[in-house]
């Protein structure tokens, strides 16, 4: 077995509930978007603690080993098997590290019916030659003593305290004090309460009171940010049926089952209808308010009244469930947020790699389109995915957002979703206020073919126009669309109004795969359906230039069915041509072909078959001859190996415009949004 991870950390707790899991995780994501080879382990599986190995395995691409049992443990602490215990705990732990250059290890949580579980945390840090990580809760009576005794806890057995994290702190946390507290070990990061990741969802309040459910609708994704128990008027309490509000009510008050389906049919997303008493509602108002109650509303039913109900339901546990995948990596990214990886990676030398792992490439490409500081222009204004992909953009600085559509359309769009539309880096603009000013510049910009001031006005009713010309007077940085409008409309007036790049003969795509362990470009997946040998040699420049630009070493293959001088045939030739272009208009890019995919993807076969190429086996941009193959490989392979893809980013244009697959989801939306700054900041200035 081979073993080359050069640090492993040992992540242990101050006192009970910490909030261990989380933390430990917290860091591997950390890490994994710093693009360190991390992997994580958990030796010993605990009731309060078991749910480590599944979300690890669940979140990250990597093999997690199965945790030992506690009674197997205390059984051979009880047969003082110490020493057994720590070879098998360092065995899976050397299996879980297999070829990392991190190893994180979640320690044992402290547990009062295990009294052992202290002192087992000192010997596996031994055993591990592992530096420790103390974690405390800033809500305990005493977090920094906390932190100080277990601290001086280790030093005094002879471990090394690489760092501290206090999690769970106020806003107004003081952290340079608690850094001139710790003397010389390093806080390594201040996580913040957040309220809303603990909120459970509906389903998990079912399951907490073993109710009936009545209506199931979206109970698996909504959840409960606040309760509402209905003593008094419906009126009393409207201002409070926002989204994420569970309504506790008997069946027999039918103005506040009235109120709930008026919220529900304005599409309010509330949490539930939770029916006490083990009350229904009356079928008369059940067939009036049905198609609005229908909407995706969970309604429930129990037996105990509403004050009892009320206070159950506060009582849920914190924990996140196994199946609430969201909440935790929500959970995990909040903690990610919070750490300070130079205080962090500060304790270990990581080696340079080539390979860009999808964590390093999503958080590069949020932190570098904040850096852009651009403005993008959404034409689609109006549409809720949008909405809401603006509103997270602008909330998280990666862009400032410019929607295009009427302010009482957007807000109400803003409103059923539960979306607070940010007043900063968000801007809202009616086209039928500014669309004249942009009939001037338009006709001068199209003059040559004969467009007259009339034509440019009817053109400008459409709002890709109207952004585009925003865009071409430089009064956005980028223009991202395609959420509601064909690829066409997006990309017709940016080929018209926005021309293409300098040095650039044609526009094409590029796709972003977010592989297991790496990143991979694939060009043109979208475009261009036969370019030429001269064209493929433009888009393997334009992809490898965008590839650089999102941290990705390009090393481009000119895929084909043969590989170097192999085959024959007009198509291979087209191949064969167009990597001899590249390499005279491009001497100093890496690049190779014609090559099989296996032979560029696979460092076996690579050397076996190009056994003297700079890209076999080692291949990070993959050019497509046509956009058949383009387009089914990158589709074959999303859906064949659950691959994540982003893109299309189109190349080649004098500003960026990019265009969004009618199905995106939100995600994709503030992705593309992110490509489309960063495109922006790179773009030369004109």
């Amino acid at each position: 077995m081979s073993h080359r991870f050069t640090q492993t950390f040992l992540v242990v707790p101050a006192r009970q509930g910490v909030g261990l899991t989380s933390i430990t995780l917290g860091i591997v994501r950390a890490l994994q978007r710093h693009g360190v080879e991390v992997r994580f382990a958990k030796p010993v599986a605990q009731d309060i603690g078991d749910t480590s190995v599944h979300f690890a395995r669940e979140i990250f691409p990597v093999a997690v080993p199965e945790a030992i049992p506690l009674e197997d443990v205390a059984e051979q602490v009880a047969s003082n098997q110490t020493n057994e215990l720590m070879e098998e705990i360092v065995t899976l732990c050397m299996k879980a590290g297999d070829n990392a250059s991190v190893l994180v290890v979640e320690g044992l949580h402290t547990d009062p019916a295990h009294q052992f579980t202290s002192h087992l945390n000192v010997d596996m840090a031994r055993a591990l030659k592992a530096e420790v990580v103390v974690v405390a809760d800033a809500n305990a009576p005493n977090a920094t003593a906390d932190l100080r005794l277990t601290i001086s806890q280790y030093t005094n057995e002879g471990c090394k305290v690489a760092g501290a994290i206090l999690n769970m702190a106020a806003e107004d946390y003081d952290p340079e004090e608690l850094k001139r507290r710790l003397g010389k070990v390093p806080l390594w990061g201040m996580v913040h309460e957040n309220p809303l990741l603990k909120a459970p969802r509906t389903l998990d309040v079912a399951r907490h009171l073993d109710a009936e459910i009545i209506l199931a609708g979206e109970m698996n994704t909504r959840r409960v940010t606040d309760t509402i128990i209905t003593t008094r008027s419906a009126a009393a309490f409207i201002p409070r049926l926002r989204p994420g509000t569970l309504v506790i009510a008997a069946g027999d008050r039918d103005d506040i089952v009235m109120a709930v389906a008026l919220a529900a049919s304005r599409g309010i997303p509330l949490a539930g209808l939770l029916l006490t008493h083990n009350s229904t509602i009356a079928p008369e108002l059940m067939d009036l308010a049905g198609p609005a109650l229908n909407t995706g509303l969970p309604i429930l039913r129990t037996k105990g009244d509403s004050y009892v109900i009320a206070r159950q339901v506060s009582k849920i546990p914190v924990d996140v469930p196994c199946d609430d995948t969201e909440r935790m990596n929500a959970v995990l990214d909040t903690v990610a947020e919070h750490l300070d990886i130079t205080a962090i990676t500060g304790s270990f030398h990581i080696p340079e790699s080539t390979k860009l792992s999808p964590p390093a490439f999503r958080y590069q490409l949020i932190q570098k389109a904040r850096a852009a500081h651009k403005r993008i222009v959404l034409p689609e204004g109006d549409e809720p995915r949008t909405v809401r992909a603006a509103a997270i953009c602008a909330e998280k600085g990666i862009a400032h957002c410019v929607l295009l559509g009427k302010r009482d359309a957007i807000e109400t769009v803003a409103a059923s979703q539960g979306i607070a539309l940010p007043t900063k880096n968000l801007e809202i603009l009616d086209p039928d206020s500014i669309r004249e000013q942009y009939v001037g510049p338009m006709v001068e910009l199209r003059k040559s073919k004969g467009l007259t001031p009339q034509m440019a006005a009817a053109q400008l009713e459409d709002t890709v126009v109207l952004g585009t010309m925003m865009l071409a007077i430089n009064e956005v940085d980028g223009l991202v669309s395609g959420a509601v409008h064909t690829t066409a409309n997006t990309v017709r007036p940016a080929l018209q109004l926005i021309k293409t790049a300098p040095g650039s003969s044609i526009v094409s795509s590029v796709f972003f795969m977010l592989m297991p362990d790496q990143v991979l470009a694939y060009a043109d997946c979208a475009i261009n359906p036969n370019p030429t040998a001269e064209e493929l040699a433009q888009i393997a420049k334009q992809s490898a230039d965008s590839a650089a630009a999102f941290g990705i070493t390009p090393k481009v293959a000119m895929i084909s069915y043969s590989t170097g001088s192999s085959g024959s045939g007009q198509d291979v030739e087209k191949v064969r041509a167009a990597t001899e272009i590249a390499h005279t208009q491009f001497p100093d890019l890496v690049l190779d072909g014609p090559m099989q995919y296996d032979a560029a993807s696979v460092y076996e076969v690579g050397k076996q078959k190009a056994p003297n190429s700079p890209v076999a086996g080692q291949a990070t941009v993959f050019v497509f001859p046509d956009l058949n193959t383009g387009n089914t490989t990158y589709k074959a392979v999303q859906r064949s190996a659950n691959v994540l893809s982003v893109g299309p980013m189109l190349q080649g244009l004098r500003k960026p415009v990019n265009d969004l697959s009618r199905g995106a989801l939100v995600d994709d939306i503030v992705f593309t949004i992110a490509l489309t700054a960063i495109q922006a900041a790179s773009a030369p200035q004109n």
